[in-house]
């Protein structure tokens, strides 16, 4: 922090779509000062540094060691982000790390164990997790319906969310894309670790995961496109995931039952059918075999005139370092919940079997290294994205 300005020196490492994205508002933020820019391709980083009035660095190590920063966004391929990370902890330096918060269990766990042993030397390091679908008004009103027991026992939550279309034209923008060796796996990786953050952030994690992944079925990659999963908790209820990077048009649809009734999010609308009675209390009261009760439709006023986003993150992340004060969005540990629920989908797809949490870390990130070395995939084109293509298109509709 500089004590003279009262603004946190940023730095930000990888300068793709998404990096693009936090250069944009982080220009626009007054107590913020971004004191560089890294990425390994020069001309970007060269661009980037130019128009924003800052420094180039193309190693992120020069980037923590030289350019004087407080905190550092990391926004470069998955596989990259535990290695960034441990490495600005060892130098007491604060972090912002995009989703997922790596490709498996066991490097989130190496980044936890660096985080917790700098914190013996930095007591006041910060580890954010840039999980923005947490900002989003319809899922905190959801949140808060569950904290406060509207629904009563939960019994099931089923979440349709095929609004991730890609093109082929997506996969081919990056040699890295949609691969096992560059990002480690495909809609669960890349597209789905929020729909997966929220999953848990909503219902806890299940103990029970069976996955059903498919491998290029609509697109030309070595990764899954098309994934159904089911979920057992140990208080009974089940979820049931079902996403694809494929369905034209798409569908968001949560569906959260309980004994009280039924929340359905859809179509930036969220409805509350509420039962009169416990339907469990029901089942057994009642002395008619097909009788249905009445439940009362309610919409849910929502407040959606609220800021939302990356920049809202940021800005908690920014107001911890300057104050000690406020809560995160998300912390850095929290991020194992999302990879947790991605890692065993995918193991339990390789085993053909249910698999129970904790998750075997080793079985999975030995099966990741198998289908590195055996993988014989091979791009035949690889293109660069339009440059003024528009990164809000990808993110959730459920705001």
């Amino acid at each position: 922090m500089n004590p003279n300005s009262g603004k946190i020196k940023i730095g930000l490492v990888g300068l793709g779509n998404i990096g693009k994205t936090h250069v944009r508002y982080l220009s626009q933020m007054e107590q913020v000062e971004l004191v560089g820019v890294c990425d390994v391709v020069k001309e970007k980083a060269d661009k980037f540094a130019e128009e924003n009035h800052t420094q180039a660095y193309y190693r992120h190590q020069d980037l923590l060691e030289q350019s004087g920063l407080d905190a550092v966004i990391i926004a470069v391929p998955h596989y990259d982000h535990p290695t960034v990370a441990i490495d600005a902890f060892a130098r007491g330096i604060h972090v912002m790390c995009e989703k997922p918060i790596a490709v498996h269990l066991n490097d989130a766990q190496r980044m936890l164990d660096a985080y917790e042993e700098a914190k013996v030397r930095f007591p006041k390091l910060e580890f954010g997790l840039m999980f923005q679908e947490r900002t989003y008004p319809f899922y905190r009103k959801i949140k808060e319906m569950l904290n406060e027991g509207v629904l009563g026992k939960l019994t099931r939550a089923t979440w349709i969310h095929t609004e991730w279309f890609r093109s082929q034209a997506y996969y081919d923008s990056g040699d890295w894309r949609a691969t096992w060796a560059g990002e480690g796996g495909g809609i669960l990786t890349n597209q789905c670790p929020h729909t997966l953050d929220m999953y848990q952030w909503l219902f806890g994690i299940p103990s029970e995961i069976t996955g059903h992944a498919h491998i290029g079925k609509y697109h030309n990659i070595e990764v899954e496109d098309e994934v159904t999963a089911y979920f057992e908790h140990e208080n009974g209820m089940i979820g049931h995931l079902i996403v694809t990077t494929a369905e034209l048009p798409g569908t968001n649809r949560l569906e959260i039952i309980g004994e009280n009734g039924k929340l359905v999010l859809e179509n930036g609308q969220l409805v509350l059918y509420k039962n009169p009675v416990s339907m469990l209390k029901y089942s057994f009261e009642t002395t008619e075999g097909f009788r249905k009760m009445d439940s009362e439709r309610i919409e849910i006023d929502i407040d959606k005139d609220v800021p939302t986003g990356h920049k809202v993150v940021t800005e908690k992340f920014v107001r911890r370092l300057l104050s000690g004060e406020g809560e995160l969005i998300a912390e850095g540990p929290e991020g194992v919940g999302a990879l947790t629920l991605a890692n065993g989908i995918m193991l339990s797809s390789f085993r053909k079997s249910s698999v129970s949490v904790p998750v075997d870390a080793d079985a999975f990130e030995a099966k990741l290294k198998e289908l590195i070395q055996t993988s014989k995939y091979v791009k035949k084109a690889v293109s660069a994205p339009a440059a003024d293509e528009d990164m809000s298109q990808s993110f959730s509709s459920s705001k």
